[in-house]
């Protein structure tokens, strides 16, 4: 079964929200960390991942990828506090 995950990476300062999608988290935060592709991430220092969902298919990912980004930015704060309140990088944790 494939998973696909939505996911929010942040700087060292926890002021900078980088929403995305994939279907490899593990090898997609790591390549956020070491800043192998060229992009928003890299730009401005987004290598701690503080947020992340599974899904079942591309779709319903990308529809929430969707609907987190065009959310404000209290929401996008509200979903992180709600499961990792201390802003601890979640990568970590799953390798």
């Amino acid at each position: 079964m494939n998973q696909y995950y939505v996911y929010i990476m942040t700087n060292k300062h926890n002021t900078t929200l980088y929403t995305g999608m994939t279907n490899n988290l593990i090898r997609r935060v790591y390549e956020h960390k070491n800043k192998l592709t060229n992009g928003f991430t890299k730009r401005y220092n987004c290598t701690k991942l503080v947020w992340y969902e599974i899904h079942d298919t591309p779709v319903n990912a990308i529809k929430r990828e969707k609907q987190i980004k065009a959310g404000s930015r209290k929401k996008k704060l509200d979903l992180i506090n709600k499961l990792n309140p201390e802003w601890k990088d979640l990568y970590f944790d799953l390798i």
